[in-house]
C-alpha cells in the first residue's frame, strides 16, 4: 500500500530486487542466476511448509466447529472462503509459472539449469508485446479481486489486517503506475517483470504465492488465537494462547482437564509464571501445573453454562518479562437422560422422499448412539436419512452410552405427511391476477411447492418459453378425459359460438445490467458488473430481484444502472435482494426502459 510502513521481510524483498537491477546493469552472471534459482527453491520449499500448517490449521477449526459449534461456526466459513480463495489464486500463478517455462523450453529444450534461465521473452510477449493488454489486466485484476475479497471477508472483522494485505498485493495507484528512480510513473507489471530473466520472474511470482500462504496462514491463526498477529519482531504479538480438551463440554462434577498452551511462532516457549482467573476467581498453585509450551489445569468444571479463563501468561523475552493475553471459554452442559432427535428442515416427515434427519445424545459421541426405525439410514456422523413407506407415524428408538458407562434411550413419534400439490406461479405470482399481454415473452412459469422445505428438482421447472411458441403444451379438459395437446392444436378445438379471452396488459423490462463500485482506498477502486432480474415490485420505488453476484455485494452498497439510474440493496435473503431506486412510480418505469435501450 502507498505510504504504509513496510515490514522488515518487505524491506529484504525490495533490497533483493534493488540488488537483482544493479547485477542487469552489470551484465547478469551464471552466479547471480543460479543465485535467484536457489532462491526460488527455498521459496518453493517454504510454501509447501506452510501449506502444510495451514491445513493442519483449517482442520482444527473445522473440528472446533463441529464440537462447540457458536462463534466457531463462523470461523470456520471465514477459514474456508480464505482457503478456497486463497488456493484459486495459488494455482492460477502456478499456472502461469508453468505456462512461461514451457514456453522457453520450446525455444531451448536443452533448458534445465537456472543459468540457462536468463531470457524473459516468453512473459514479455504473454504480458508486453503491442496488443497484449488483456493478459496484463486479467492478471492485475486477480491479485486486485483476491485483495478485496480477504479484505471483504476478513477485514471487516479485524480491521487492523487491512494495511497488511493492501502491502502484500499492492499494485500501484489507480492506473496501476509506481514511480520509477526517476520519479516518473510506470506501470507496476512492467517495473518488476518486463525484460527481466525467466529465472527471476518465477521467484517474483513463487514470492508471490508465499504471500498468498502466508495472508491464509494470518487469517487462520488469527481466527484460532483470537488475536491479530501481523508483525515480524519477536514479541507478544508472535504468540497467542491455546485452550486444548479431551471434549468439547463436560457434566457437571467432572473434573475439567484442559490446557492453556502458550504458541509462538518458530517454537513453544514454557511460561514462567501464570496470572489466570476461572469466572472471576483467582488459581491457586494447586488448580494447575507448568507444562512444556503452557499450563494444563487440575479444576472442578463447575455448574452447566459457559465459563471463563482469563489473565497472563508470564514469560521471558530476551531477558524481559512478557505477559500474553489469556482469554478463552468452555462449555459445561448437563447430564442428558434422553436423546436429542431433531428435524432438519419440518417438524414432520414426508412420504416418498429423503427426510434429513439429525440424531444425537450431548456428550455422547456419534459412534457410541444408536437409532432404529423403518426407512431410516445413517449418513454419516448425527447425520441421517429417513424414507417413510405407508403408515400416518413413524417411531425413532434410539439409545448411547455415556461416558460412565451408564445407557440412556428415548423414542420419538414423528407424523408422515403426503408430498403437498404444486402450485403454478408465474413471475413470482399464483391464482388470479392480470398481467400485460407483454409479460408473456418475458415472464417465468415455474411449479412451486407450498410450505414445503425440499428443493424442487431442476428438471421439473420451466425457465425458459417453449420454441416456436406454437408449440407450448395445451392441456384439454373434456368430461372425465384430459388430453396433452400443443397451442397449435387450439385452431381444431374452437367452434363457432366459442368466447377467447386475451389479455392485452404491458410490462416493463426485467432484465438490467449495473456496475458497482467499491473504493478499496484512495488510490485503488474496483468496479464490478451486476446482473439484476427484477422478480416483483414491493412498494413504488422498490423491488425484489435476483442479483449476480449477490454474494459478494454488501447491504447499503449502490449499483449504477446508467442514465442516472440508480438502486440500493436495502435486504438480502434466499438468494435474493431488496433493491430500492432513487426514483419511483412512472418516472422509475421509464427510466427502467431507457436503461434497456441504453445497454
Amino acid at each position: 500500500m502507498a505510504g504504509a510502513k513496510e515490514t522488515p521481510r518487505q524491506k529484504l524483498i525490495s533490497l533483493m530486487y534493488l540488488v537483482f537491477i544493479t547485477m542487469l546493469a552489470l551484465n547478469v552472471s551464471k552466479e547471480v542466476l543460479d543465485g535467484f534459482g536457489q532462491m526460488f527453491e527455498k521459496i518453493t520449499d517454504a510454501n509447501e511448509r506452510v501449506l502444510e500448517s495451514n491445513n493442519l490449521l483449517l482442520e482444527n477449526i473445522i473440528v472446533n466447529a463441529e464440537e462447540k459449534g457458536g462463534k466457531w461456526i463462523g470461523h470456520k466459513r471465514t477459514a474456508e472462503q480464505i482457503k478456497k480463495e486463497s488456493d484459486a489464486f495459488y494455482n492460477e500463478i502456478e499456472g502461469l509459472k508453468k505456462r512461461i517455462t514451457e514456453k522457453q523450453r520450446e525455444k531451448d529444450p536443452d533448458l534445465k539449469e537456472f543459468a540457462q534461465m536468463d531470457k524473459g521473452e516468453t512473459l514479455d510477449v504473454i504480458w508486453f508485446k503491442e496488443g497484449s493488454t488483456d493478459e496484463k489486466s486479467k492478471f492485475i485484476e486477480m491479485i486486485q479481486e483476491y485483495k478485496m475479497h480477504v479484505i471483504q471477508v476478513f477485514g471487516s472483522q479485524y480491521p487492523e489486517s487491512i494495511e497488511m494485505v493492501e502491502a502484500r498485493f499492492f499494485t500501484g495507484d489507480m492506473n496501476n503506475n509506481i514511480k520509477n528512480r526517476d520519479d516518473v510513473d510506470e506501470p507496476w507489471l512492467d517495473a518488476n517483470f518486463k525484460g527481466f530473466p525467466l529465472i527471476s520472474s518465477l521467484a517474483k511470482l513463487t514470492m508471490m504465492q508465499n504471500d498468498i500462504r502466508q495472508t491464509e496462514h494470518d487469517v487462520l491463526t488469527t481466527l484460532m488465537g483470537k488475536e491479530l498477529k501481523m508483525s515480524s519482531k519477536v514479541n507478544q504479538s508472535n504468540y497467542t494462547s491455546l485452550l486444548v480438551t479431551e471434549k468439547g463440554a463436560y457434566y457437571p462434577g467432572e473434573k475439567f482437564d484442559g490446557s492453556v498452551i502458550l504458541g509462538r511462532k518458530g517454537g513453544a516457549q514454557n511460561p514462567n509464571g501464570v496470572d489466570l482467573k476461572i469466572d472471576g476467581r483467582k488459581l491457586t498453585d494447586k488448580d494447575y501445573e507448568l507444562i512444556p509450551g503452557g499450563i494444563k489445569l487440575n479444576v472442578n468444571s463447575g455448574n452447566p453454562g459457559d465459563h471463563t479463563i482469563e489473565g497472563d501468561l508470564i514469560f521471558l523475552n530476551d531477558g524481559e518479562e512478557s505477559k500474553i493475553k489469556v482469554s478463552q471459554i468452555y462449555t459445561v452442559i448437563s447430564k442428558p437422560n434422553s436423546a436429542v432427535i431433531s428435524a432438519d428442515k419440518m417438524n414432520v416427515v414426508y412420504r416418498g422422499v429423503q427426510n434429513p434427519i439429525t440424531i444425537s445424545i450431548p456428550g455422547v459421541i456419534d459412534s457410541k448412539v444408536r437409532a432404529s426405525a423403518p426407512g431410516l439410514r445413517r449418513v454419516r456422523g448425527s447425520k441421517y436419512n429417513l424414507f417413510p413407506g405407508k403408515g400416518r407415524e413413524v417411531k425413532i428408538n434410539v439409545s448411547g452410552t455415556l461416558p460412565d458407562g451408564n445407557r440412556v434411550s428415548s423414542v420419538s413419534t414423528f407424523r408422515i405427511k403426503d408430498i403437498p400439490k404444486p402450485a403454478g406461479y408465474f413471475r413470482g405470482q399464483s391464482g388470479s391476477f392480470t398481467i400485460p399481454k407483454s409479460s408473456l415473452e418475458r415472464g417465468t412459469v415455474e411449479a412451486r411447492l407450498e410450505d414445503f422445505d425440499f428443493e424442487l428438482p431442476t428438471d421439473l421447472i420451466a425457465l425458459r418459453p417453449k420454441t416456436p411458441r406454437v408449440a407450448a403444451r395445451l392441456l384439454v379438459a373434456t368430461d372425465n378425459t384430459i388430453d396433452d395437446l400443443i397451442v397449435s392444436d387450439l385452431v381444431n378445438l374452437l367452434r363457432p359460438g366459442d368466447r377467447l379471452v386475451l389479455n392485452n396488459t404491458k410490462v416493463i423490462p426485467a432484465r438490467l445490467s449495473g456496475t458497482r463500485t467499491r473504493t478499496i482506498s484512495a488510490k485503488n477502486i474496483v468496479t464490478a458488473k451486476i446482473a439484476i432480474n427484477l422478480i416483483e415490485r414491493i412498494a413504488k420505488d422498490t423491488w425484489v430481484a435476483l442479483v449476480k453476484p449477490l454474494r459478494k455485494l454488501d447491504l447499503g452498497e449502490i449499483i449504477d444502472l446508467g442514465l442516472g439510474l440508480n438502486a440500493k440493496i436495502t435486504h438480502k435473503s434466499n438468494g435474493t435482494a431488496t433493491l430500492c431506486f432513487n426514483k419511483s412510480g412512472q418516472e422509475l418505469d421509464d427510466s427502467l426502459y431507457l436503461s434497456l435501450i441504453h445497454i
